[in-house]
């Protein structure tokens, strides 16, 4: 789990593919504490640290993991977000953010705005009918509040700090990021098509109603 404040850049320095990608990411900054099998965030997806040296460290990055997300598309040099996992005496400055990319959405322009500068994204249905107006968002791993959203997109304001210290200060349009939605949304939707019957043949859950909600105290 994490939190969407990203704790400093990494850069790619070396990639194999095959039917996964192994990727070798170098930190900007200091890596104690970390060891073997810790998760950490690139670019919003959680991967899992398979080797380590000093501010380096390897990571496999499964087939799900880049069919869904920009790093399909990573190379040598490309900079990434890195966020280490959350601990139980953290501050949760964010929102809770997982680590598991939904998918990707398109920068289609950035335009100034007085302090702050206006990015806006084209984005599939599949992911914007999990989006609200102030809801939250992570892309690329960022944990960002959603200005305006609509079937077909979305935008956010960032404020200078957030765009010299993460990867969305080199944006321009046509670059595409790493979206997760926010998870209470997404257990919403599955709870409610539940209670309409639309659960899975296999469940043995019953639906959320009113009987259930006045037989639990609810009402």
């Amino acid at each position: 789990m994490f939190t969407g404040i990203i704790e400093g850049l990494g850069t790619i320095r070396r990639l194999r593919k095959g039917q996964g990608v192994s990727m070798q990411v170098q930190a900007d900054f200091d890596l104690t504490g970390v060891k073997l099998g810790d998760s950490i965030a690139v670019s919003g997806a959680c991967l899992t640290v398979v080797r380590l040296e000093g501010k380096m460290f390897d990571v496999d990055v499964s087939p799900e993991t880049t069919n869904r997300s920009i790093l399909n598309h990573a190379k040598p040099g490309d900079r990434v977000n890195l966020e280490r996992a959350l601990t139980l005496s953290s501050r949760l400055d964010g929102h809770l953010v997982t680590g598991h990319v939904d998918g990707m959405a398109k920068v289609t322009s950035v335009i100034p705005d007085a302090n702050a500068i206006l990015y806006s994204f084209e984005a599939p249905a599949n992911l914007t009918r999990y989006m609200v107006e102030k809801g939250s968002i992570a892309i690329d791993g960022i944990s960002l509040t959603i200005n305006q959203c609509s079937s077909t997109g979305f935008s956010v304001s960032i404020i200078p700090h957030t765009a010299k210290i993460t990867t969305i200060g080199l944006l321009k349009p046509g670059a595409r990021v790493n979206i997760e939605t926010d998870i209470i949304g997404k257990y919403v939707e599955r709870f409610v098509t539940a209670s309409k019957g639309e659960a899975d043949e296999n469940s043995q859950l019953p639906g959320i109603n009113m009987a259930l909600l006045a037989r639990n105290g609810f009402l």
